[in-house]
């Protein structure tokens, strides 16, 4: 350990560069824009209901139930083999939207892409356990920024072969394998990180000082961001040297973890500020995932793909950069979030509302994508505001820690949704009733925070008022 610390320090570039080639090949993905017509159309001949309610859904119950205990062997397995373990999920699941056929084989598709999504904490945690932290925002950019470029170009690529080169759904998603294998060999040339946040933490004097929090408002909205330094504060509240923990049963450290795990939740979310930001949280989280999920289906349906122009690619490049913008935004906007915060949940959850309804009562199309940017950057604009909200009163490890809980508790949510509104076991309902339910949902959650932002406002009028008259 004692030489691993300048030589990383020294070579953090290396490492970064090869995850960002990670990335970037990883989020090269042009057929994603274009899955239900691919789907739906001559090449996989299934309908929009088996599509709807039988092979989507999941990709929910998979994401869902390989959540967490994926995140406990990505720690403990020390993030790499578990990229590699992605690249394989990504090639596996390719290959069989390729070359499989029929509603079970697309089903097993979707549960590969669950182990694809689930395994992303990988991603994000990887490079903080490789680099010193005086480096942890730049490559939190560098990383952030990748996945944000590639997913753009890969929406104009496909649309501009779509559109322009004629090329077929079945070829666009043979573009797509080649780069997600491109994506697994690049994870053979990642360093083997020495430490992670739990099973393989730092020794006492390497724990992080009370600053993290500003490395950790520098990643907009992933959770996993600062995740390798959870362990960092565990190190602070007790003696845990390496010597200590390589001594330990490993029953009773993964006891331990969990022990410590379950102490830092209760901590973070007996702060009712902080609960009332987390509850939004997931709140918006599983319905903007429920509606990411579907509304490709929703746009089939308004203009059927084998009759009409797909322009699914153009529409999610433009979100993509709407997204980015708005949330870059955030940082320049200067406002007493303390105050105004809750109230402007109410009122962008109350537009994602309106756009979602929007989607659901017109039949045009072109008002239809509309209605999406509108949502998609309103939520990116939130969950900008929600994270720093978090973040700035959270060391960056329990911050961690807490988004990660939050995006646990949405898929919990999403699950709940998708059972009871998508699911043909449940009500198995057709994607414009689906909608109307989202539209819904979202009023509910506006509805919670606008009356919350009114009483919030209220109080402190009357401590203002109240103050005034002592004086």
């Amino acid at each position: 350990m004692g030489c691993w610390k300048p030589e990383k320090s020294h070579t953090w570039t290396f490492p970064t560069l090869i995850l960002c080639l990670y990335g970037f090949f990883y989020m090269m993905k042009p057929s994603e824009p274009f899955l239900t017509p691919y789907l739906t159309g001559p090449d996989k001949n299934l309908t929009i209901d088996e599509v709807t309610n039988q092979i989507f859904p999941v990709w929910t119950y998979s994401y869902l139930a390989l959540l967490f205990p994926v995140f406990l062997i990505t720690d403990y397995l020390r993030y790499k083999p578990v990229l590699l373990l992605q690249g394989i999920s990504l090639i596996v699941t390719w290959l069989l939207l390729l070359f499989a056929h029929g509603v079970v084989a697309m089903q097993v598709v979707e549960f590969f892409y669950g182990m694809v999504t689930a395994t992303e904490v990988a991603y994000y945690a990887y490079i903080y356990s490789v680099v010193s932290t005086d480096h942890y925002q730049r490559v939190t950019s560098y990383c952030r920024s990748i996945t944000l470029v590639a997913a753009t170009l890969a929406a104009v690529l496909g649309q501009l072969l779509v559109s322009l080169a004629d090329v077929s759904y079945f070829h666009l998603n043979a573009i797509t394998l080649a780069s997600v294998s491109l994506a697994f060999v690049c994870s053979f040339f990642l360093p083997m990180p020495q430490k992670s946040m739990f099973f393989h933490r730092k020794d006492v004097s390497e724990t992080l000082p009370g600053p993290d929090k500003a490395v950790a408002t520098g990643d907009s909205d992933r959770p996993s961001s600062g995740q390798e330094d959870k362990g960092s504060v565990s190190a602070d509240r007790g003696p845990t040297p390496e010597q200590q923990a390589d001594n330990a049963k490993p029953q009773n450290h993964v006891l331990r973890v969990l022990v410590q795990l379950s102490k830092d939740l209760r901590d973070c979310y007996s702060s009712r500020k902080l609960l009332y930001w987390s509850l939004w949280w997931a709140l918006a989280t599983a319905g903007f995932n429920q509606v990411l999920n579907y509304i490709q289906v929703l746009w089939d349906f308004r203009a059927p793909s084998h009759s009409s122009a797909v322009y699914n690619g153009a529409v999610e490049a433009i979100a993509t950069f709407l997204g980015s913008a708005t949330s870059m935004a955030v940082g320049y906007v200067k406002v007493n979030w303390d105050l105004s915060g809750e109230l402007a949940l109410g009122i962008f959850s109350a537009m994602d509302a309106g756009s979602l309804f929007l989607m659901r009562f017109t039949d045009n199309i072109w008002a239809c994508y509309a209605g999406y940017l509108v949502f998609k950057a309103c939520y990116m604009l939130l969950i900008t505001i929600a994270t720093f909200q978090i973040a700035v009163n959270l060391s960056m490890e329990r911050y961690a820690l807490m988004f990660g809980f939050n995006n646990f508790v949405a898929l919990v949510i999403q699950t709940i949704l998708t059972v009871v509104v998508v699911d043909s076991k449940g009500l198995g309902l057709d994607i414009s009733t689906q909608f109307l339910i989202y539209g819904s949902y979202f009023a509910f959650t506006a509805g919670i925070f606008l009356i919350r932002s009114i009483y919030t406002i209220i109080s402190i009028k009357c401590r203002n008022t109240s103050a005034a008259g002592e004086s």
